[in-house]
Formats: C-alpha cells, sequence, structure tokens
C-alpha cells in the first residue's frame, strides 16, 4: 500500500511514488506530489526550465545553492559533484 512507505503529510501518495520510483529525493518527490494535489499536475508540469544551466555557474554560485537545499559535504565537492548533488537533491 502507498502509505506505508511515506508520512501522513504526503497529499498524493501514487503521485509520491512515482516521483521516488523515478530516483528522486523524499524532499523533491513530497513537494512535486503535494504541489499536484494542490493546483494540478498540468499547472506543475508546466512550470521549469527557467534557471540557467548548472554548467554555466561558478562553484561558489553551486555551494551557495547546495547551502540553501541543505545539501551536506558541499564545501568539499569539486564542480561536477556540486551539479549532480543538485540535481538529484
Amino acid at each position: 500500500m502507498p502509505g506505508d512507505k511515506h508520512g501522513p503529510g504526503i497529499k498524493n501518495p501514487e503521485a509520491y511514488e512515482a516521483i521516488r520510483d523515478d530516483g528522486a529525493s523524499k524532499e523533491k518527490a513530497a513537494r512535486i506530489s503535494n504541489a499536484m494535489a494542490s493546483e494540478g499536475a498540468s499547472k506543475v508540469g508546466r512550470r521549469g526550465g527557467k534557471a540557467e544551466n548548472y554548467e554555466d555557474w561558478t562553484v561558489s554560485q553551486l555551494r551557495k545553492r547546495a547551502s540553501e537545499l541543505g545539501i551536506e559535504g558541499r564545501s568539499y565537492m569539486k564542480k561536477d559533484r556540486l551539479i549532480n548533488a543538485l540535481r538529484h537533491h
């Protein structure tokens, strides 16, 4: 049963499980699935694509963004690992 794998704060358990199965973190899956439940999947699906490519960011900018997201170990990461961590957070 989908409810067994997450907490009570998940508004759309089926979407949550599908997003987790695709490899997203628990936090990201919860954010997306709850937005889908609140605003509708089509509205949520139209978002995104507005940020610059991470490859164009400096390491300092990447570390600042990683800090905002609470990614641990960011101060020791090189650019490629920072990008990977940000994309999969």
